[in-house]
């Protein structure tokens, strides 16, 4: 109980808005829907950058999911992700340093061409 919620004309309402500490994390959202003392761990966090990604009642990671960390590609070449959504897969893309020209998505680039 909190001491310093007062009401001189009639009972005090208590609220406790679970979002007010930020419980969700960068890039998402909080939403409480029922922000009373006796209703706790109900707020859900929701990934900005796709909504039907969601939890309720717990912390949840980063919304960002970098495929090219740790480095999916071979020597010799860079890799570039698109798309550092959470659930978007193999979408990341390797391309050789000595050829730009080559290169693939979701796996690592031949680097060599073989002209026979």
């Amino acid at each position: 109980s909190d001491k310093s919620i007062t009401k001189i004309d009639g009972p005090a309402t208590c609220s406790k808005d679970e979002c007010s500490t930020d419980p969700c994390g960068a890039g998402q959202t909080c939403a409480d829907p029922n922000p009373s003392p006796a209703s706790l761990k109900d707020f859900t966090c929701t990934y900005d950058n796709d909504a039907s990604l969601s939890t309720t009642g717990v912390k949840v990671g980063s919304c960002i999911e970098d495929e090219c960390v740790p480095a999916p590609c071979g020597g010799g070449q860079k890799c570039s992700d698109p798309n550092t959504a959470k659930g978007s897969k193999f979408d990341f893309v390797c391309t050789c340093d000595s050829d730009p020209s080559l290169s693939a998505i979701g796996k690592t680039a031949i680097c060599e061409v073989d002209e026979c």
